[in-house]
């Protein structure tokens, strides 16, 4: 990929304390783009806990796992609402009859009360009686994957196995065509790119997923399957079937959320894997430690940054906010803070403290946290068990990209067939 660009610096808010003030490009900064975890404890060590950053428009910047935990649980001063309702009506009002329905990204995008009745008809589907029913169908696709590269003595990961695996899992979970996987993904990377959005962009992005399901949305109706958008049709909110409005909600949501993010928590793990023979050859021996690995590699590489909008004006960790302001909450940073784990920067199978914040905290903890948990250790495993020993190609060494998701654009492996 080519090097991103700096984003241009906006001038300091005058309530912004000096001492508050770091500059941090989220998506395009060189060190974070080249080493994203290494620039990570390189902000936990020398950055405040809480800052703002002038680069994409300006926003702050919430590291220490205290204030990360705080944060996530108070939705009234950090709402995820980030295209507040109030917006939406008003460039409703401003747009032609006729115009399409704005998708609101439910449960996510949505703050309790509203939240916790949109996200009670998935809990079952994404529950662990339902996931662990899948784990022999990931774990045949995961052996077919490997399978394909392993007399063969070198793999791109990300594209040959991280991507398809966890991606076309998501797909049928959804009913969604398997064959229109490069069209879709194209689609999230598109909506997650945008360094600072502007709601109209947001809008269209928006109308683009949408319009890529609808199709299907219709025939699920009219004909349902045993699939997700089928369960979702037959579902009720206070009382009322689900229109084609709620169905795009859903799905929006449903659609970024799930073919993106796990394939790079795989990237990262199985880059860790590749570097340390002393932990393939551990895992080897003890396979039921893969379980202890899967849960520091996710401490160890969080990959993902919930964005907020700051609800009220309010005073945070002793520095003043502005009601409207954007928020990240970079758990790659809470986990990474020593005074809540002693040593972050090591990777420590027996570490006391193994409760990680890498699927966030509140009410908006990852719906998906089950899946992925079963995906990654899944592959760990089988990458294990059917490959030799394998390592880092060091003609090509991995390549990353910031963002919303800090991920590993690719990952070229060797073995000794």
């Amino acid at each position: 990929m080519t090097a991103a660009t700096l984003s241009a610096a906006v001038p300091k808010p005058a309530h912004v304390p000096d001492g508050a003030v770091y500059d941090f490009d989220m998506f395009a900064d060189p060190a974070y783009c080249a080493d994203p975890h290494e620039r990570v404890l390189d902000l936990v060590r020398n950055a405040p806990p809480v800052f703002w950053t002038p680069r994409n428009g300006g926003h702050w910047m919430l590291l220490s796992h205290a204030a990360i935990f705080s944060a996530a649980r108070d939705t009234e001063s950090f709402s995820s609402e980030m295209i507040p309702m109030d917006h939406i009506k008003a460039m409703l009002a401003k747009m032609p009859p006729g115009t399409p329905h704005i998708p609101v990204v439910v449960p996510i995008c949505v703050d309790p009360p509203a939240h916790t009745k949109y996200r009670a008809p998935l809990n079952r589907p994404f529950g662990p009686k339902a996931i662990n029913a899948l784990k022999d169908s990931i774990r045949a696709l995961a052996n077919e994957l490997i399978d394909k590269v392993a007399a063969r003595g070198h793999c791109e990961f990300m594209r040959e196995i991280a991507e398809p695996l966890p991606v076309s899992v998501f797909l049928k979970m959804m009913g969604l065509p398997l064959e229109r996987m490069g069209e879709y993904r194209e689609l999230v990377r598109a909506h997650l790119s945008d360094p600072e959005p502007d709601p109209r962009n947001v809008v269209k992005k928006l109308w683009q997923i949408t319009a890529s399901m609808r199709d299907t949305l219709l025939e699920r109706r009219a004909q349902p399957r045993d699939d997700l958008i089928s369960l979702l049709w037959q579902t009720q909110i206070d009382g009322n079937p689900l229109t084609m409005d709620d169905m795009e909600n859903y799905c929006a949501l449903l659609f970024i959320a799930g073919l993106d993010t796990v394939m790079n928590g795989m990237g990262h793990g199985v880059r860790h894997l590749a570097r340390d023979q002393a932990l393939q050859a551990e895992l080897r021996k003890n396979p039921q430690r893969v379980n202890d690995a899967t849960e520091e590699l996710l401490r160890r590489y969080t990959f993902t940054i919930p964005p907020r909008i700051v609800g009220k004006d309010l005073v945070f960790e002793g520095i003043p906010m502005k009601k409207g302001e954007r928020v990240m909450l970079f758990l790659p940073a809470a986990d990474l803070d020593p005074k809540e784990y002693p040593n972050p920067e090591r990777f420590d199978l027996d570490r006391q403290n193994s409760v990680h914040i890498a699927f966030n905290a509140g009410p908006h903890r990852c719906l998906g946290s089950h899946l992925a948990r079963v995906e990654l250790q899944i592959i760990y495993e089988q990458m294990l068990s059917r490959l030799p020993a394998f390592r880092l190609d060091p003609s090509n060494p991995p390549a990353f990209h910031g963002g919303h998701v800090v991920g590993v654009d690719s990952l070229h492996l060797v073995w000794t067939p």
